[in-house]
């Protein structure tokens, strides 16, 4: 899904495409043509200027990919390295999407 070549700053770039569906991390760095990291950089302020809105973002947990152990209480946007419970190192991305407060 591209978008079309408008005014809006990445950070409402980011927000449009969370407001259209599920993306990871790594899903809208490869929409936007930017990095992970500068994804991450933007997702925490994003949050916040949602509030204003009636907005949130919303943060679906990482799991690993070997035990299943979800990682519910994980508040950060970025993907944990390792599993607390089996030290495994294949962990599936916490994945955004940007929802009314009144759909909850």
């Amino acid at each position: 899904m591209m978008l079309a070549k408008t005014k809006q700053t990445r950070r409402q770039q980011i927000i449009t495409l969370l407001s259209q569906g599920t993306y990871s991390s790594r899903e809208l760095s490869q929409e936007l043509g930017i990095s992970e990291k500068e994804v991450c950089t933007h997702l925490p302020h994003i949050a916040r200027s949602l509030g204003a809105q009636e907005k949130e973002l919303v943060l679906i947990p990482c799991q690993c990919l070997e035990c299943e152990y979800l990682f519910g209480s994980r508040k950060r946007f970025t993907k944990p390295s390792r599993c607390p419970r089996c030290r495994g190192e294949r962990i599936q991305e916490p994945r955004f999407i940007v929802k009314s407060r009144s759909e909850k």
